[in-house]
């Protein structure tokens, strides 16, 4: 057992009293329901591009399963808030998208079912290590390991060039980098900081070496203080203070504005993000070339952002099916190629041996023929590890996103967002019963 496996095992096996869900939860579900006499039909709710095309192939191409797909908002957009509510009401999916961030907070709750009985050591070898143990916690397993997300740069490699700029592998570099692009052009910016989504700050400050959650002897600590986090927290703040970066809300029109009209040359991304740029601006093909994120000491290193599962809910009495069309999408060259197939999907599976069909399905002549899926695994393989999410990432979350956007020149900072986020997540651990230092 890896040592982030082993902790993540402690620590939810450690405030199992707390955490009831985790030894109370979910049951057996309805296996008497998996095995009627005609088809068994399951509903699956998500979001992400290309599912309805893989639901459809599914159907295709079993008789045994049908699968019903509803799309919903992407999870923080307003997803997650309606499975919490369906699951409430007794009348949630079968089967749903959870991120793995949000993942922990699902389990909490007592809204998942443990999947461990269908979902086998044979089926979990399958995948990155990182991805299996973000959907495990307390020994149990909770959900089908969909993609691995790690960072990328994404930019505008004829405006780079436009400008002089080379592609920098530092943080010190892209400041550099920065500063020239802005001095070229006054109008133009090398990235933009989203202060509507917390998720692209973590996975910098877990590529940095930050490790927010952590459980020791039936505690969780936590500590959004150390100093890689305070790092990176003061190297965005003086990008913004300096104006070298925009400043808008993620995939929103004033974004996407700006990587039309060229005042946005570079996305600081997730392997995810070659899909979502070839299907918002189809007319930059050939402009956009992928780099690794750049790094603090110029050695390959990677947080992720964001990242699918699939898990079941309490409410499924078919948790037998709904686990084998999960499967079918995460492990099988159908379910890749017909996700990919839709042109605007870029997914980088969490199973290795999927990838060479996920490059062979992505159509990588919008990025100048370069082999971006070999930058992906590169950038995979460098996860800094250690990094555990919390059971209260909606409130740490929205309480940082909410900071976010408050900050301005001579008003909040961002360390007083980390700082706000910090403290409501401590209070809602303690208000939930569990133990806390932080």
């Amino acid at each position: 057992m890896s040592p982030i496996r082993s902790r993540t095992t402690r620590v939810v096996a450690g405030t199992a009293t707390a955490l009831a869900v985790l030894t109370a939860c979910g049951g057996a579900g309805g296996d008497a329901a998996d095995k009627p006499n005609g088809p068994v039909t399951i509903t699956f709710w998500g979001w992400a591009k290309g599912t309805k095309d893989v639901v459809d192939a599914f159907n295709a191409s079993h008789t045994d399963i049908k699968v019903k797909f509803e799309e919903i908002p992407s999870g923080n957009a307003g997803g997650y808030a309606k499975i919490s509510n369906a699951v409430k009401a007794g009348n949630a999916p079968d089967l749903v998208s959870v991120e793995y961030p949000s993942l922990p907070e699902f389990v909490s709750s007592g809204a998942l079912q443990d999947i461990g009985g269908e979902f086998t050591e044979t089926d979990r070898a399958k995948f990155l290590s990182q991805a299996v143990e973000l959907t495990t916690l307390g020994g149990r397993n909770w959900a089908v390991p969909f993609d691995a997300a790690p960072q990328a740069f994404f930019y505008r490699k004829d405006l780079f060039e436009k400008y002089k700029v080379p592609v920098p592998a530092t943080w010190d570099a892209f400041r550099k980098a920065a500063e020239q692009v802005s001095k070229a052009d006054s109008k133009v910016r090398i990235a933009t900081f989203f202060p509507d989504d917390p998720t692209t700050f973590e996975a910098m400050v877990w590529q940095a070496g930050a490790q927010w959650f952590k459980a020791e002897n039936e505690t969780w600590k936590v500590d959004t203080t150390d100093p890689a986090t305070a790092k990176v927290t003061a190297y965005w703040q003086g990008l913004l203070d300096d104006g070298l970066v925009h400043k808008n809300a993620s995939f929103s029109p004033e974004w996407t504005g700006s990587l039309k009209n060229g005042t946005t040359i570079g996305y600081l991304g997730a392997s995810w993000g070659a899909g979502v740029l070839k299907g918002t601006l189809p007319e930059q093909a050939g402009k956009w070339a992928v780099a690794p994120v750049p790094t603090w000491d110029g050695k390959p290193a990677s947080g992720m952002l964001g990242g699918t599962s699939f898990a079941v809910t309490k409410n499924s009495k078919q948790k037998a099916a709904a686990v084998t069309f999960a499967k079918w999408m995460s492990t099988t060259e159908e379910g890749v190629r017909a996700r990919i197939a839709s042109g605007t999907s870029s997914a980088f599976p969490a199973a290795a041996v999927l990838r060479p069909v996920a490059k062979k399905a992505f159509d990588a002549g919008y990025y100048g023929g370069q082999d971006i899926y070999a930058l992906f695994e590169a950038a995979g393989a460098s996860i800094t590890p250690g990094w555990a999410w919390g059971p209260t990432t909606g409130t740490t979350n929205t309480t940082i996103k909410d900071q976010f956007g408050k900050t301005a020149p001579g008003g909040p900072s961002l360390a007083d967002a980390v700082k706000a986020g910090h403290d409501a997540t401590v209070a809602e651990l303690t208000k939930r019963g569990l133990k806390v230092e932080g």
